[in-house]
């Protein structure tokens, strides 16, 4: 278990951040295009490829290509996915986080870090929402990664990690409440 600067336990599915209510119209928006084929989507794709979203997972996977990291929740607009899409992304859970909704948890982000490290493709089942953790995704993929998640009634949106893109990102997580100094320590681990 880990411990804080004054030595006590830290769970590792503690709170870090929180979204706000004002900032959540700025992530409606896409960070990215937004494509409906995972074919044409992964003609884009050079680097490691980062999936957040049970069906934007379901749909890679459909391709034949294994996205290095995949959070899944099983769940899609706040709904259980179908059967043949919980099936498809849930066969190779390889770890468990938990992160509850509107938030990211220390758990999900070491769990993430220790994803992209992983040899094999890795996918995460998510105990709460995977969502927010396309932000910490983008913060800590390689520069040429591809982090692709879901844009509702869209199609899937394919964010290039560069450093403008990185630091968009930063500039939306340093306004989620919670305890900033913590979140970066972790993501920067």
């Amino acid at each position: 278990m880990a411990r804080d600067d004054d030595g006590d336990d830290v769970r590792a599915d503690d709170q870090l951040l929180v979204l706000p209510d004002e900032l959540r119209h700025e992530l409606k928006e896409p960070m990215g295009p937004i494509e409906t084929d995972a074919e044409i989507l992964l003609e884009g794709v050079s680097g490691p490829l980062i999936a957040v979203g049970d069906v934007v997972t379901y749909h890679i996977v459909r391709t034949g290509r294994d996205p290095d990291v995949a959070l899944v929740d099983e769940r899609t607009k706040r709904q259980l996915v179908e059967a043949e899409i919980r099936e498809t992304v849930t066969e190779r859970v390889n770890v468990e986080a938990r992160n509850p909704p509107a938030e990211l948890t220390a758990d999900v982000l070491e769990t993430l870090r220790e994803s992209l490290e992983r040899e094999e493709p890795t996918t995460v089942l998510v105990d709460g929402e995977e969502d927010l953790v396309v932000l910490p995704a983008i913060m800590v993929a390689p520069d040429g990664a591809s982090v692709v998640y879901g844009q509702p009634d869209e199609g899937m949106v394919h964010v290039v990690v560069d450093d403008e893109v990185r630091r968009e990102v930063r500039d939306l997580l340093e306004r989620f409440e919670g305890d900033q100094e913590r979140f970066w320590e972790l993501l920067e681990e």
